[in-house]
C-alpha cells in the first residue's frame, strides 16, 4: 500500500513539473518581446477648443505642469464625472495642471461627451485623445501617460470611484518616500483597509476569487502590497517613464506587471488607503476576468523567469 503511494505521488510530481514545463513553452514561444508602443497617425494629435488637431506632447520633454490627470475611458458616457476637474480647479491659481481623457475605443459617445469639457475648460486644461482601437485600461493609461506635461501623473477611473481630493493623501505619501532614487517613486491607492467591509457584502464564490487573486499577486510578482488594483496612482514623471515603457499586460492585470517592474527597479513605494465607494457599470466580469488576470499574473512570472521579457533603460516611443 504505502509503495503505491509513494508510485502515485512521484507520477503526480512528474505530471505537475511536465505541466510546468509546458505552460512555460508556451508563455516563452507566445510572448512579445518588446512592449508595442506604436501608435497609430491619428493618435499622433488631439482636438483644442476650437476644433483643430494639434500635435501632442511627450512625457520626454521637460515638464510644464505640475500635474498630469490621465483618466482611461470605455464606454463611459454615462458614468464619466467631472470630479477631478472641479477639484483641480479649486486649488491655488499658480497650481498648473492638465486633465488627459483617453478613449480607449468606445462604442459610445465617451470622446464627445469627454470634449465638451474640453470645450468648457479649454484644451491647454482637458484634452481628448481618441484610441483608433481597444488597447485596455493599461494601453489606454500608457498612451496618455506618454502624452502627458506634469511633473507628477497621476491615473484615475473615470467613474470617480475614488474621491479625487485623497490626492493629496498620495502626494503626501510620495513626498515621505524622499529622497528619490534618480526623480523615481510611486504612491499607490489602497482599498485594503475595506476588505472586511467588502467581504461582508460578497457572496462566498467571489471572496474565494479575490483570495487567490491575492495569494497569486503576492507569490508570483509583488510583495508587500495588499491591493494592487486599485486605479488611484501617482507617479513621479520618472517612475511613470521608466515603468510604463517596459510594459507588457494591457488589460486587467497590467498593474500587477508595472509593480513587479518597480520592484525591480528598486523605485520605492507607498500604500496609502484611500475612499472608495463601487460605482454600478464596471467592466469586470467576475469570474472570467478573475480567470484572465490569473494566466496573465502566471504569464507575467514565466515570462520574466524564462527571459523572453526583459526589463531595460527606458525606450521612447515610435
Amino acid at each position: 500500500m504505502s509503495s503505491l503511494l509513494l508510485q502515485l505521488a512521484v507520477l503526480g510530481v512528474a505530471l505537475a513539473a511536465a505541466a510546468l514545463i509546458l505552460i512555460s513553452f508556451v508563455a516563452f514561444i507566445t510572448a512579445t518581446k518588446m512592449p508595442h508602443l506604436h501608435q497609430h497617425e491619428d493618435e499622433k494629435f488631439f482636438l483644442n477648443a476650437r476644433g483643430q488637431k494639434e500635435t501632442l506632447p511627450s512625457i520626454w520633454d521637460s515638464p510644464t505642469k505640475r500635474l498630469s490627470v490621465v483618466v482611461p475611458s470605455y464606454n463611459e458616457e454615462k458614468r464619466c464625472k467631472p470630479d477631478f476637474i472641479y477639484w483641480v480647479r479649486k486649488q491655488d491659481p499658480t497650481f498648473t495642471y492638465e486633465v488627459i481623457v483617453v478613449d480607449d475605443g468606445s462604442k459610445d459617445q465617451t470622446s464627445k461627451v469627454a470634449f465638451k469639457y474640453c470645450q468648457k475648460y479649454g484644451s491647454d486644461k482637458v484634452r481628448v485623445i481618441t484610441l483608433v482601437k481597444n488597447r485596455g485600461k493599461g494601453g489606454a493609461i500608457r498612451m496618455g501617460i506618454f502624452s502627458s506635461r506634469g511633473e507628477k501623473i497621476l491615473m484615475a477611473d473615470a467613474d470617480g470611484a475614488t474621491k479625487f481630493p485623497d490626492v493629496e493623501k498620495l502626494e503626501k505619501g510620495l513626498n515621505d518616500l524622499q529622497p528619490w532614487p534618480e526623480q523615481m517613486a510611486i504612491a499607490c491607492g489602497s482599498r485594503a483597509h475595506l476588505e472586511k467591509e467588502s467581504i461582508a457584502q460578497r457572496s462566498y464564490f467571489r471572496t474565494l476569487l479575490m483570495y487567490g487573486f491575492h495569494f497569486l499577486v503576492w507569490f508570483l510578482c509583488v510583495k508587500g502590497i495588499r491591493d494592487t488594483q486599485c486605479g488611484f496612482k501617482l507617479f513621479t514623471r520618472e517612475a511613470a517613464s521608466r515603468t510604463f515603457s517596459s510594459l507588457h499586460i494591457e488589460r486587467w492585470a497590467f498593474d500587477v506587471e508595472l509593480l513587479y517592474i518597480a520592484q525591480f527597479f528598486k523605485i520605492p513605494i507607498a500604500e496609502i488607503a484611500v475612499n472608495w465607494t463601487e460605482i454600478e457599470g464596471s467592466k469586470l466580469v467576475p469570474f472570467w476576468s478573475w480567470l484572465q488576470m490569473g494566466k496573465d499574473l502566471l504569464f507575467i512570472r514565466l515570462r520574466y523567469l524564462t527571459g523572453a521579457w526583459r526589463l531595460e533603460q527606458t525606450k521612447k516611443m515610435n
